[in-house]
């Protein structure tokens, strides 16, 4: 049964694809954004009027942050390993992050380009605590696109 169209945009998971590689336990993610430069370009009309035209510029590389409960899986691991011992051939990778509905149909995806880790995080470790523990995984990409 779907949702009306105004409650759509309601994420209830996500999860992150790299190289075909899913992995959806994230419980957070931020800094998702895509950016350009503003190229300005001042210029005299004909008339003598001073004006300032405002044009897209370059795209720029942006950062996101995913947040997960720490798990055994240890793929951040790996993939941190490679970035941490410049390894970047198999660093850099292709990738998503998806935006999953209530029924766990993918409602958006955020496709990254050239994506690599460039820190992991763990929560706070206190003796006695019942918090759950957590990782963050800052991500940073040269180009993002939706889908």
């Amino acid at each position: 049964m779907a949702l009306p169209d105004l409650d759509k945009a309601v994420g209830h998971s996500f999860g992150l694809e790299i190289d075909g590689v899913q992995i959806k336990q994230i419980s957070e993610v931020s800094g998702l954004k895509m950016e350009q430069d503003v190229i300005e370009l001042k210029q005299n009309t004909v008339d003598g009027k001073y004006v300032i035209k405002k044009l897209p510029g370059r795209p720029k590389a942006g950062e996101v942050t995913l947040t997960r409960g720490l798990t055994d899986d240890n793929s951040f691991e790996k993939w941190v390993k490679d970035a941490h011992f410049g390894k970047m051939a198999s660093a850099r990778k292709g990738g998503a992050i998806i935006v999953y509905d209530y029924e766990g149909t993918p409602l958006k995806r955020y496709k990254l380009t050239n994506a690599w880790p460039k820190s992991l995080e763990i929560g706070s470790l206190k003796a006695g605590d019942t918090s759950v523990l957590t990782e963050k995984l800052v991500i940073t990409y040269e180009q993002m696109e939706v889908e």
